[in-house]
């Protein structure tokens, strides 16, 4: 089998505890490549048990991006993120390498690999409408929200009110949609290629309850502990870290321990099928059975030919 250029930009996606990361460090070794995570909780300094964050002596000695950059009151957003991890995959690859992004945020991982561009921020008309937030609620934005874009009210959750705040500030500033805004399905680079891995729902929620318990057997309660200590409630982005505002709320006092676990593996099953929904609706993604003998090989496959047909049609990158 022909090996994939070095050129290339591979990215790994699918649900979380999918086994992601362990074929995301198999493609690396195999294609003389580097890691970029696209996860946005990692990026958070601290944040190692309950975001799953492969240790260091688990790395295989790869080279790992965007884990650790930030404390826990920093904010991130998906802009900042997009230039950060392409700036990230520009360096890879102007040594030679070949980038591998592996993560579970669905909108971090369109927005460095897709042609999105961002709309600008209004800081008066933010504030204005994070007053409303605070004062009338999420079901009442999310409701006006809907009167001027359906379509964005569709999908941004209701009780997601930082979302829905950007989402009616867009609008108002461009006077446009703000699912206009949103990524489209073409890459920045075409010798892009991503590869799903594909875990039935059974499976997954076993998974699922098995590294939650895990986490909570590793010190989940206390890393946490150490991080309000640090701020973490005071971080506009971390702080909606799922497990980590469930221990907070247990540490508050407001539940039980076993309550606080539950909470974690409903929110992870939760969260895992809005990643699998996400994903699914990208054509471009080929989808490879996690329990495949030959996994790795068949993902080589998937690049080797995608990247010809980039390259056949004319479309080789710099």
């Amino acid at each position: 089998m022909p090996t994939p250029t070095p050129h290339a930009v591979v990215a790994v996606v699918g649900a979380t505890a999918s086994g992601k990361t362990g074929l995301s460090l198999d493609l690396a070794e195999r294609l003389d490549g580097e890691v970029v995570n696209t996860d946005a909780m990692q990026v958070y300094r601290g944040m190692d048990i309950g975001t799953a964050k492969l240790p260091v002596d688990q790395r295989r000695g790869i080279p790992h991006h965007l884990l650790d950059t930030l404390g826990v009151r920093d904010p991130a957003t998906v802009a900042e993120f997009q230039g950060w991890a392409r700036a990230a995959i520009a360096d890879i690859r102007g040594r030679g390498a070949t980038p591998v992004l592996v993560g579970g945020s669905a909108l971090y991982t369109r927005a460095v690999l897709d042609r999105f561009e961002f709309p600008g921020t209004d800081e008066v008309v933010r504030a204005r409408l994070e007053l409303e937030l605070a004062e009338l609620g999420p079901a009442a934005l999310h409701e006006r929200l809907r009167a001027v874009d359906p379509e964005a009210a569709d999908r941004i959750l209701v009780k997601n009110g930082r979302r829905t705040v950007r989402a009616l500030e867009v609008v108002e500033i461009t006077g446009r949609p703000f699912t206009a805004s949103l990524p489209r399905l073409e890459y920045v680079d075409p010798a892009t290629v991503q590869v799903g891995v594909d875990i039935d729902r059974p499976t997954l929620d076993r998974r699922i309850e098995q590294r939650v318990n895990a986490m909570f057997e590793a010190g989940l309660v206390a890393e946490v502990e150490r991080l309000l200590a640090e701020g973490l409630a005071e971080g506009r982005t971390a702080s909606r870290a799922i497990g980590y505002r469930e221990v907070a709320a247990y540490l508050a006092g407001e539940i039980g321990l076993d309550e606080a676990r539950e909470r974690t593996v409903v929110a992870t099953r939760r969260f895992s099928r809005r990643q699998d929904a996400w994903f699914r609706k990208d054509p471009r993604i080929t989808w490879i059975r996690h329990d495949d003998w030959d996994l790795v090989e068949k993902a080589l496959g998937v690049i080797s030919s995608k990247i010809g047909q980039a390259v056949d049609g004319g479309s080789r990158p710099d």
